[in-house]
Order: C-alpha cells, then structure tokens, then sequence
C-alpha cells in the first residue's frame, strides 16, 4: 500500500507537474501531434483532458472538467506572468496552483486513486439513487428526509431545496479531497532535510491548514442553514435560489461591509444568478442531446446521426463556454468579497 501511495505521489509530482512548473509545460501547445490544434495552452493541462475523454465520464461531467481547466489554465498563465515580474518569492502562489491541480484530478477520479466516495452530481440521474440514501451522508439523508416529509415545501421549493443539499454534498467532497491533500503534504514534509527547506514547507502547511479551518467553517455555516430552512421552510425574504449565490451572499454579509456594498453586491449576485440558471439550462439540454444521439445511433440512420451529433457538438461547446464564464465570475466575486470583508477588518 505505502509502494502504491508512493508510485501515485512520483507521478503527481514529477509526471503531471513537472516539478517546477518548467517552461515546456508553460510553453502554448499548437499541435497535439496528431495535427489537431491542442484544446490548452499548458501541456499537463491537455494530458489530463485527453484521458478525460478516455473515461466514462458523462456529457456535464466532461463539460465541468473543461470549465475547471480553464481556469487553472488561466491562473497558472498569470502565475506565469508574476514569475518573470519576481513576484511570487516564497512560493505561496505556485503551492496554491499545484493544490487546485490536485483537486482536480481527486474531483474527477484521475489522481491514481480509488475514491470511495460516489463523484456523479448529474441532477437528472437524482431519481436513481436510493430514497434516504441520496446524499451518501447520515446527517444530509435524515435533514432532507425530514425536509421532503414535511409538507413545509411547495414542488419549487423543494427542488431549489434539493440543489442545496446537493451543493453541500459536493462542499464536503471538496473539502475531503483538501484534506487527504494536506496530509500527503505533511508526509512529504516529515522527510524534508534542509532546514531553509523545511521553513518554507512549514508555513506552506499553515497556509492549507488555515485554509481547511475556513472550509470546515463554512461547511458549518451551510449545514445550519439547512438545519434552518429544513425545520422552518423558506423564508419570505429569502433573497436568491442558486445554492453558489446563497453561498456568496452568506459570506458577504459576514464580511462586515457597508449597506451600500452589500446592496450593490447584492444586485450583481442577482444577475450572476441568472448566469447560474442559465448554465444549468444548458446543462439538462446537453444530457437530453446526448441520451438522444446514443438512440439514434443504436438505430443506424447516418444522416440522423450526422444532424444529431452536430447538435451535440454544439450545445457541449456553448456548455464549457458558460461554465467557464460562470466559474470565472464566481471566482471574481468570491475574490471581490475576501478583499472587501479584509479591507474593513484593517480600519
């Protein structure tokens, strides 16, 4: 087992990193040797979304993978940037990029590890899951449970309930994934023998350390808000429905800022929800287009394929589209509200 764990961590570190980040992982990929133009700029980036489409991942899973690789394209490309401008000196950024890398590939099973833990959210498969076992959690199963039995609930709200529970499933799946990180981290780190190297590695595991306090806190957060709306329902004055937006919201009003910034946040939550809705929109319509093409197929029609597939193609390239717009936006508010909640901590 400790010769497997050691085989995995070589090739992450060494296979997939490159060690350093070198300038041939960097460098913009224009071709993928066969004479098709490379999907990413960054070589590791095209080695894992290449074997992404040798697995059987569904449609808005592979979308959702496309979406995640762009921006850790686009942070390691700035990264890139703040290397050659001297910036990034103790390396806190680069150890920042490698772990969102590494969630990556934990996230979607391509980390050389067997993951007990089910990856799947497609919602449209919800109905095939065992009834109180939908979440893979006691907790989670006994509060929804209790939730749907209540009678508390219209069918909307139920369903936006639903999209709750599901957010904080994945919360936790994200959260372990941080954690199982950190404590090959800590391994690594027993064997350092360079004391400079060693203070280095220290407070890079400090870093992670304070960053899994703040996810386990927030998990806390998003638990009891569950708990609440669970006993009481919905509220009149709820604000938004989209769980990612709820999650914002809740931050930015424990970020201490003015009425005037809560309420211009506020207003720009309310069309990134609508960015939200949309995207999951186009979601469905992509697993409805390929569960249609897989009949079609099975009936033989090339024609029919043909004008299938294109339509396919089509909705999968809009979906990774707006995935990527909308995680982007994500991380700018996200980014937007720690600045903020910091500057007004600092007066």
């Amino acid at each position: 087992m400790r010769l497997q764990c050691l085989v995995a961590a070589l090739w992450l570190g060494v296979g997939v990193m490159a060690g350093k980040y070198s300038r041939e992982v960097n460098e913009p990929t224009q071709s993928d040797g066969g004479g098709q133009t490379a999907e990413f700029r960054i070589a590791k980036l095209n080695q894992v979304w290449e074997k992404a489409k040798r697995m059987q991942l569904t449609p808005v899973r592979q979308a959702e993978l496309h979406s995640d690789l762009k921006i850790q394209e686009k942070d390691e490309l700035q990264w890139k940037k703040m290397k050659v401008e001297g910036l990034d000196e103790n390396g806190e950024k680069e150890a920042q990029l490698r772990r969102n890398f590494n969630v990556i590939l934990a996230k979607y099973g391509m980390d050389g590890k067997r993951d007990m833990r089910p990856m799947e959210t497609n919602s449209l498969k919800d109905h095939e899951a065992k009834d109180g076992d939908m979440f893979d959690d006691p907790k989670l199963d006994k509060l929804w449970n209790k939730a749907k039995t209540s009678g508390k609930f219209s069918n909307e709200e139920l369903q936006s309930l639903k999209r709750e529970f599901q957010h904080h499933k994945d919360k936790i799946h994200e959260y372990n994934i941080l954690m199982d990180t950190v404590s090959r981290t800590e391994e690594i780190h027993k064997n350092v023998i360079s004391p400079m190297e060693g203070d280095t590695k220290e407070h890079l595991l400090q870093q992670k350390h304070t960053e899994l306090k703040e996810k386990m806190r927030d998990l806390n957060h998003g638990f009891q808000r569950l708990r609440k709306i669970s006993h009481e329902g919905f509220s009149q004055d709820s604000v938004f429905r989209e769980p990612r937006v709820i999650e914002l919201w809740e931050a930015a009003k424990r970020a201490n800022l003015s009425k005037d910034e809560l309420e211009s946040l506020k207003e720009e939550l309310h069309h990134f929800e609508t960015k939200v809705e949309k995207h999951h929109h186009y979601q469905e319509q992509l697993e409805l287009s390929h569960q249609k093409l897989r009949h079609v197929e099975s009936l033989g029609d090339t024609e029919h394929i043909k004008r299938n597939q294109e339509k396919y193609n089509t909705l999968s390239e809009k979906t990774r589209e707006m995935g990527y717009k909308m995680k982007k936006h994500m991380q700018d508010l996200s980014n937007k509200i720690s600045r903020q909640g910091l500057q007004h901590n600092e007066l």
